[in-house]
């Protein structure tokens, strides 16, 4: 079951890529729905909660950022960036290495050593709920991300599972 899991959380992470290639820098800096939200912002996003979910929710203790600052949201809860794209997509790439080597090194029914800072954490019970959790938000996302994509160049059907 939990490579089944795991396998679902791989395809959710490739898709993210799939739908945004081929953009522009300009078209992924570029905000197309009233929140403001950037596809670069939300990749980085996503690198934020591999990282935050795996290393600091579960772990206890996460790696630095690979730049002098923590990326903010601002109050609306759209998500921006101003680093590059090809410093935003290897550092969601580097998370997800990083989280792969977390599930390959840690049981999944581990109890989390660190914690999310916000909700029930109760509900956080294990490694396992981590990697749902995360399938849910990256599937969420890529809904973002497909709206987006059609919105900045007509482009739809991409990242689409082959069930």
């Amino acid at each position: 079951m939990d490579q089944l899991l795991q396998s679902f959380l791989d395809a959710q992470r490739g898709r993210v890529f799939e739908i945004v290639e081929g953009l522009t820098p300009e078209q992924l800096t570029k905000a197309v729905l009233p929140s403001g939200w950037t596809v670069l912002g939300m990749i980085e996003h996503l690198g934020g909660a591999e990282r935050h979910w795996f290393q600091q929710v579960a772990l206890g203790a996460a790696d630095p950022f690979p730049w002098p600052e923590e990326p903010t949201e601002d109050d609306e809860g759209g998500f921006s960036s101003a680093l590059s794209p090809e410093t935003v997509f290897g550092f969601y790439r580097d998370q997800i290495a990083r989280s792969n080597e977390v599930l390959a090194s840690v049981p999944w029914d581990t109890p989390p050593v660190g914690d999310h800072g916000q909700g029930d954490t109760s509900l956080i019970t294990d490694l396992r709920f981590i990697v749902l959790h995360l399938i849910e938000e990256t599937a969420r996302h890529l809904g973002h991300l497909d709206a987006a994509r059609e919105l900045i160049d007509g482009r739809t059907g991409l990242g689409q599972d082959p069930l």
